[in-house]
């Protein structure tokens, strides 16, 4: 979600409209959460294919995708409704993500209501999520995934996140609107957490974010973005 105003960190309660029914905006930031067009197949499009995923789940024991913007929990039910079709016994996914305003569970159930795709792993989310998000919210959600959500500013959970990160989501609102959230000192710090070979996928195409990527150690590409969006982002540590 967002990076910004510190004196925040905490506030779970920050103000949402409904638009389109079902459809979160922050008013804060003039963004959306998600795709307009359709949030769940942006997911794979960018993040799941832009890190080549499922496909490299084969060849790991344990996998560590990092998000930078929990939001609503739409990359993390969509990637695990896939982990789940395509995992082998003894595998383990944890997926950490770094959130400043996490939403109350009402609120993720909403947002998350609009895609029956994703209904099991909607519910499932909800009914553990705390009444108060709070420190690092760690929910074990079945025998073989893991949920971490680092509440608080995302350069701070990076900061002091363990190494070995093997896929990033990069998903904070848009540049333009929340450009801390893609600073060339989170972009360093996402690379020093990442293992080698490891990747990012990024629905952004800014030349500043691109630009920091690439100082910060990725090799960087640009692919086709989704619906009819001219570029996107993906990349690689050597």
């Amino acid at each position: 979600m967002t990076d910004t105003d510190p004196d925040q960190i905490g506030k779970t309660n920050q103000p949402l409209e409904w638009r389109d029914g079902d459809m979160p905006y922050s008013p804060a930031f003039g963004d959306h959460f998600y795709c307009q067009t359709d949030g769940r197949l942006e997911c794979g499009h960018v993040f799941l294919a832009g890190n080549g995923l499922p496909e490299r789940w084969q060849n790991h024991a344990s996998l560590l995708i990092g998000e930078l913007g929990f939001g609503t929990g739409l990359n993390f039910a969509e990637t695990w409704r896939q982990w789940k079709q395509h995992r082998v016994g003894g595998q383990h996914l944890h997926f950490m993500s770094f959130e400043l305003y996490p939403m109350q569970g009402a609120e993720i159930d909403r947002a998350l209501s609009h895609w029956s795709e994703i209904d099991t792993e909607r519910k499932a989310l909800v009914a553990a999520w705390p009444e108060v998000p709070e420190a690092t919210v760690r929910l074990d959600l079945d025998d073989q995934t893991t949920l971490s959500v680092v509440c608080g500013r995302a350069i701070d959970g990076v900061a002091a996140a363990d190494p070995g990160f093997d896929a990033w989501y990069l998903d904070g609102f848009a540049p333009s609107r929340n450009a801390d959230m893609w600073s060339q000192e989170l972009m360093q710090l996402v690379c020093a957490k990442t293992r080698p070979g490891g990747t990012f996928a990024t629905y952004a195409a800014a030349g500043f974010v691109r630009r920091n990527l690439i100082a910060s150690g990725f090799a960087v590409s640009r692919r086709s973005g989704f619906a009819g969006k001219r570029e996107m982002l993906c990349g690689v540590k050597s």
